[in-house]
């Protein structure tokens, strides 16, 4: 009787990693194909990876969503790397500030 609780047990544990193996792998090859230029991207999702650390994240996620939309692409990471997408880049607001975060 315990050896088969024990077998049930493991069974459950090893279907749990490897869904969450499978789920992380889905999540990297979104986010790696969402920082092509030129691709329909999932904004949202590309979005919330970037404004993940902002201090203000609804104001981060709606002004990178805008920029997405127009630019159909967001620069990988937190900040910075803006070179992999020079038309996110380059958007400004009135004010002459830059508009994408």
């Amino acid at each position: 009787m315990a050896i088969s609780k024990l077998l049930i047990a493991s069974l459950l544990v090893s279907l749990l990693v490897f869904h969450l193996a499978e789920a992380d792998q889905k999540v990297n090859s979104n986010q790696a194909a969402s920082y092509v230029p030129g691709n329909n991207i999932d904004c949202g999702g590309a979005c919330h990876a970037r404004c993940s650390l902002s201090s203000r994240p609804r104001l981060c996620k709606r002004a990178c969503g805008s920029c997405c939309a127009r630019c159909k692409c967001v620069p990988q990471g937190t900040s910075g790397n803006l070179d992999t997408c020079p038309c996110y880049a380059t958007l400004t607001t009135r004010g002459g500030r830059r508009k994408c975060p």
